[in-house]
């Protein structure tokens, strides 16, 4: 397939003057509707590939071939920019190299690569660290190693905000920007001060992993350099509670007509593209 068209939109969104909050999508039906929503951006996550794949909490037991797996699924369903969070990039700056490869051929129109100490260390259970600077900036350098198409938008992430503070958090953005990235990725934000210090500090259009009450203005983040804010995963969360009690309610015994809440006739035609298929069967296999 040709991925090239939805990353020159991601891009022409960086390159604007206003900041948009992304669909959180985890398959092709949520994807689906997100673009049929008309969200400039689909955002799938890497904590979220984990409960989407393996049933599991955030704690990088995911492969790269699933979730690499998982962004093809999504990508071919429809023409949404796709941005994605590769963690760690699965590895050293050679994995991160081999993360960017697949995950281009996914189809995606973004992807982060961050500095955080992944999987979890033995004995730092609970605490967050950071790799250096200068381990991140290999990785940095290594993600655009791996890139083919110029058009992909390969992004730094730090949560050195929370942290290690504010100032190690323009130290790193300003060695990523150095280091070649399109754009600083930023975990953790809570106050204005910060977000001021850190867009004073780099010329990229940042993208933030959500951010405290206190800055979760678009007018305001679109004039600060912010591209993209996450408001975070509800929808998945609210996709798990529905299947949840609607089995139960079965499991109960309710009748399968007296359920509440189901999607629509019309609505499950729409996100499963019904006429398509049926334009297609009487195109290609004959018929009325």
């Amino acid at each position: 397939m040709r991925w090239t068209e939805r990353r020159e939109r991601f891009r022409a969104l960086l390159a604007g003057d206003r900041c948009v909050h992304p669909g959180s999508v985890f398959d092709p039906v949520s994807a689906r509707i997100a673009e049929d929503l008309g969200f400039e951006v689909g955002m799938f996550a890497g904590s979220v590939a984990s409960m989407t794949v393996l049933g599991a909490p955030d704690l990088i037991v995911l492969t790269l071939s699933e979730f690499a797996e998982q962004a093809y699924r999504i990508c071919r369903a429809g023409t949404l920019p796709l941005l994605v969070d590769a963690d760690h990039g699965y590895g050293n700056a050679l994995n991160v190299t081999r993360t960017v490869e697949e995950l281009e051929a996914a189809g995606v129109a973004a992807l982060s690569i961050e500095d955080t100490e992944l999987p979890q260390p033995f004995g730092a259970l609970g605490e967050t660290r950071l790799v250096s600077v200068e381990e991140g900036v290999g990785k940095m350098r290594a993600a655009l190693e791996g890139r083919r198409d110029p058009k992909l938008v390969i992004a730094g992430r730090t949560s050195a905000v929370a942290v290690t503070g504010i100032e190690d958090a323009v130290a790193r953005a300003k060695a990523y920007e150095a280091a070649g990235v399109d754009a600083i990725f930023l975990v953790g934000l809570k106050t204005r001060d910060q977000l001021e210090a850190i867009s004073a500090a780099v010329t990229l259009p940042l993208i933030l992993g959500g951010a405290g009450p206190e800055v979760m203005d678009l007018d305001y983040l679109g004039g600060k350099g912010v591209r993209v804010c996450l408001q975070g995963h509800q929808p998945f969360m609210a996709a798990v509670r529905a299947v949840a009690e609607t089995l139960k309610a079965l499991r109960d015994g309710t009748p399968p007509a007296e359920l509440e809440g189901l999607a629509s006739a019309e609505l499950m035609k729409q996100v499963t593209r019904a006429e398509d298929y049926r334009r297609w069967m009487k195109d290609f296999l004959g018929g009325e």
